[in-house]
């Protein structure tokens, strides 16, 4: 699906208004991202949340409208809202977090940074978790352009979590529905902050 913003400064000039920014600055090398929060990609604000804890500053770009958060949607090769982008250049390397429409439970994994994907597919298969890589080049975060990949070591990893795995995180994904995680998605966010912090970041 075409975006209907090419780029944030136009987001922004049409649509002041259905958007918020929120950064908690841990200060540590890694950023955890949702690019795609709110009602966009419901759930990976969430996610992103809990992944990070009281471990790895979080950057979220949240869509606030009642309906059609849809069209705040920018690809991540072409994400430039500042703030983002001042942050993940001064960052050794970022988590995305993104939203996929799959009903299986599964989690894709992609982005450059091959030793941290690694460590993080050992970490979620261990505890349970279906991980695969995506079968859309396009959502494999193999970009250099792509956000997760433009912090000082030039690599990343991007996170697509199906509709069915978002499901299984909340009692539901309505905006209520979201303030409820589910045991689930602390396991996942456990597995996968531990499997960042082995790794030095």
């Amino acid at each position: 699906m075409t975006d209907k913003y090419p780029t944030f400064e136009a987001l922004a000039s049409a649509e002041p208004d259905a958007y918020t920014v929120r950064v908690t600055n841990i200060g540590r090398s890694l950023v955890v991202v949702a690019p795609h929060g709110g009602g966009i990609e419901p759930g990976t604000s969430e996610v992103a949340l809990a992944i990070a804890g009281d471990d790895f500053t979080c950057y979220l770009f949240e869509g606030l409208k009642p309906a059609a958060n849809r069209d705040l949607h920018i690809t991540s090769s072409r994400f430039d809202e500042p703030q983002c982008i001042e942050l993940l250049r001064a960052a050794s390397a970022a988590v995305t977090v993104h939203g996929e429409e799959s009903a299986d439970e599964v989690v894709f994994l992609g982005g450059l940074h091959t030793a941290l994907l690694t460590s993080v597919r050992d970490a979620l298969e261990t505890n349970g978790f279906v991980v695969r890589e995506h079968s859309n080049p396009q959502l494999q975060g193999r970009d250099p352009r792509n956000i997760c990949n433009i912090g000082r070591l030039r690599a990343g990893i991007q996170l697509e979590l199906s509709l069915g795995l978002r499901e299984s995180f909340f009692h539901s994904l309505t905006r209520a529905g979201r303030g409820r995680p589910t045991a689930r998605l602390l396991l996942f966010a456990s597995a996968f902050r531990d499997a960042l912090l082995r790794n030095g970041l």
